[in-house]
């Protein structure tokens, strides 16, 4: 009696259905975690390559700082302290101080203080972009020399008395310690050899992710894929969120008392394109996240739907 071949080959068992589902979740979490590391990254790449080495954006960026109170109460500070160190009127010093820091005060509100600041800034810039590329030591500061030589101008001009004592020498505004800018060097290289790349490797990424996964699984894989990528944009908003604040917290711990407000002025300034970039790129995800599974649900529910024997009576 013969036995049939097909009764005795085995007969190749399936893969268990938790080995098959493990691998898109697999694939899932490691695109979250792509997507967290280059969002922040594409985003502090261009922010240092467009806005901290352009000078004409970064003074852009810090231009509306002099309407700022803390900023104007900075200045007229300094630049009272630094003209009443040479001058010695006795009795009469403290009147003068008063006198002098209320004219300056005043003037900070002027154009010519709008157009002193600007240069100033200008100046800086350069100073920014020398300590971030020299070899260390060297703090962040705003210098304000031009400053002080357009009150010097504008009080001798209105016959102010002892206006022509005041020296027009460098008086500084910290923005970055020494020690902070040594930790942040580095940093700033990366980022600026990185440029503008990491975005451009971010979208390529994303086109390759939802369309494979649209040709080799269909529109459902297409729209599951496309949620992830919002996920990612979601987390990735969060984590440039937190890395922005965690590094206004640690530049400004090195800036004297005295800077502090205005320091943090400056900072906020230069870092405000930074948060819209994140509430930018967190709409963005929420959106392709909330419609991705809003389409799988309608198209989910569209397939099991009655047929039409079972709509039709009869």
């Amino acid at each position: 009696m013969r036995t049939s071949s097909s009764a005795t080959s085995p007969t190749p068992s399936p893969a268990p259905a938790s080995a098959i589902s493990a691998v898109p979740a697999a694939l899932s979490a490691v695109l979250l975690v792509l997507l967290a590391v280059l969002v922040p990254l594409s985003a502090l790449s261009a922010w240092v390559d467009l806005e901290i080495d352009d000078t004409d954006r970064y003074v852009a960026a810090v231009s509306p700082l002099s309407s700022d109170p803390a900023v104007q109460a900075t200045v007229t500070d300094l630049v009272t302290e630094e003209a009443m160190r040479r001058i010695d009127l006795g009795p009469l010093q403290d009147t003068v101080r008063e006198f002098l820091h209320e004219t300056v005060r005043s003037f900070t509100t002027t154009e010519a203080f709008r157009d002193a600041w600007d240069t100033a800034n200008r100046v800086a810039h350069q100073a920014v972009k020398a300590a971030l590329d020299g070899d260390g030591g060297q703090a962040v500061t705003i210098d304000l020399a031009p400053v002080i030589d357009q009150v010097k101008q504008d009080l001798v001009r209105d016959g102010v008395p002892f206006a022509d004592q005041i020296p027009v020498e460098r008086t500084e505004i910290t923005l970055l310690g020494p020690g902070q800018a040594d930790e942040l060097r580095d940093s700033f290289r990366w980022l600026r050899y990185c440029s503008i790349w990491p975005a451009v490797a971010t979208l390529v990424l994303l086109v390759l992710v939802v369309g494979i996964a649209t040709v080799r699984g269909g529109l459902r894989a297409g729209l599951w894929a496309t949620a992830i990528v919002g996920a990612g944009f979601v987390l990735g908003a969060i984590v440039l969120r937190v890395l922005v604040t965690v590094g206004r917290g640690r530049v400004l711990d090195e800036v004297p008392g005295s800077d502090r407000d205005a320091g943090a002025a400056v900072v906020d300034a230069l870092t405000a394109s930074l948060r819209t970039t994140v509430w930018w790129v967190l709409a963005v995800g929420a959106v392709l996240l909330v419609g991705a599974v809003l389409a799988r649900v309608l198209l989910r529910r569209g397939k099991t739907g009655p047929t039409c024997d079972e709509a039709v009576p009869g």
